[in-house]
C-alpha cells in the first residue's frame, strides 16, 4: 500500500514508520523539516505544514490511507490549540485530496474509567499531560461526527513506553484494558505500531475508536 504518515519522527510515528517499511509499504512522510528523516528504501519525504489543509491535501493526494501520529510536543505551551488545529487540517486535507481512509492516534485520556467518567477527568490525571489529553478528547468528539471519511481513532493504553516488538496485543474499545494486579495496562511503541499497521492492512474498526495493550 501507499501510506501517508504524519508525525513520523515522533515517539509513536517513528515506530509506525519502521513497521510500515518493514512490511514493504510505500510511505510518504509529511514534515515541516524533511531533513529530520534519514533516507530509506520505500520512503519519500514531502515538505508540508500540517497546520495548512491545502498543503496536506497536496502531499497526500493519491495515497491509499493516511496515518496521523501528529503531536506538536508535550512541552509546547500551546499544545491544546495546535493539536486541534493541526488535526483538523489533516482531516480536512485528507478529504480535499479524496482519500477516504485515515487512522488517528489519540490519547488514553478519553477512555472511560467509570460510567460517564473519562480518565482525563479523574483527580490524579497528571497536569503536564492534561492539555494534550483534553485536545485529543475533543478531536475524538469531532471525528465521531465525521461521515465522509473511513476513520479509525486509536487510544493507546495508560502506559506507553519503549520496548521490544512482540507482535502481540489485546484489543479493547472505550475502556482501558485490565492490567496485572494494581498496575495499569501498557504496551511498547513498537507493538502499538504493529496494531496500527494491522488496522490499516485489515480494517476492523472503521468509524470506531479502539484501544490496545499487552
Amino acid at each position: 500500500m501507499h501510506i501517508a504518515l504524519i508525525g513520523g519522527t515522533g515517539f509513536v510515528g517513528s515506530a509506525v514508520l519502521t513497521e510500515l517499511l518493514g512490511r514493504g509499504h510505500q510511505v510518504t512522510a509529511l514534515a515541516r523539516n524533511p531533513g529530520k528523516f534519514a533516507a530509506q528504501p520505500g520512503l519519500t519525504v514531502v515538505a508540508a505544514d500540517v497546520l495548512d489543509a491545502a498543503q496536506v491535501a497536496k502531499a497526500v493526494a493519491g495515497v491509499d490511507a493516511v496515518i496521523s501520529a501528529y503531536n506538536p510536543g508535550w512541552t509546547e505551551p500551546q499544545i491544546h490549540d495546535l493539536f486541534l488545529q493541526g488535526s483538523q487540517a489533516i482531516l480536512d486535507g485528507t478529504k480535499q485530496a479524496g482519500v477516504k481512509r485515515v487512522l488517528v492516534v489519540g490519547g488514553a485520556g478519553s477512555l472511560f474509567v467509570a460510567p460517564g467518567v473519562q480518565l482525563v477527568d479523574t483527580p490524579h490525571f497528571p497536569a503536564e499531560w492534561k492539555q494534550g489529553a483534553l485536545a485529543a478528547r475533543e478531536l475524538l468528539n469531532r471525528i465521531q461526527r465525521e461521515t465522509t471519511l473511513d476513520w479509525t481513532f486509536l487510544s493507546p493504553p495508560i502506559l506507553l513506553a519503549p520496548g521490544e516488538r512482540t507482535g502481540q496485543y489485546r484489543v479493547g474499545a472505550d475502556t482501558p484494558l485490565p492490567g496485572v494486579g494494581d498496575a495499569p495496562s501498557g504496551i511498547s511503541a513498537a507493538d502499538l505500531a504493529v496494531a496500527i499497521v494491522d488496522e490499516i492492512e485489515t480494517p476492523k474498526h472503521v468509524q470506531k475508536r479502539f484501544t490496545v495493550a499487552h
